[in-house]
């Protein structure tokens, strides 16, 4: 995401900012929030937050990832195939759109 701008025009007469547009504005999805959310035991406003300042930072993508993956572990640990294999999901189109950058 470096180096790209955004190009955000929010609706006529709605300055509001929702939890939608930030998460469309990062280029991730509500379930990939979810799973950093998750993990941090924080709403999902703060960690897209987090996730803002993670990717734009040094490594923060393969922190994103190692989030998910101690999720996907922790679900597997108390019996939550389900889970595990939803957040398996989110953790493959993760990585498939977000490969890790040089540093």
């Amino acid at each position: 995401m470096a180096g790209e701008s955004c190009e955000y025009t929010p609706p006529e007469g709605n300055a509001m900012i929702t939890l939608d547009d930030c998460i469309a504005f990062l280029h991730l999805t509500p379930d990939e929030i979810d799973a950093i959310a998750e993990h941090e035991h924080v709403s999902a406003m703060v960690a897209a937050e987090l996730a803002s300042y993670l990717i734009e930072s040094p490594g923060g993508e393969r922190m994103i990832k190692r989030m998910i993956i101690d999720d996907i572990m922790h679900a597997t640990a108390n019996g939550h195939a389900q889970r595990a294999a939803d957040l398996t999901t989110v953790l493959k189109h993760f990585v498939a759109t977000h490969p890790d950058r040089p540093l």
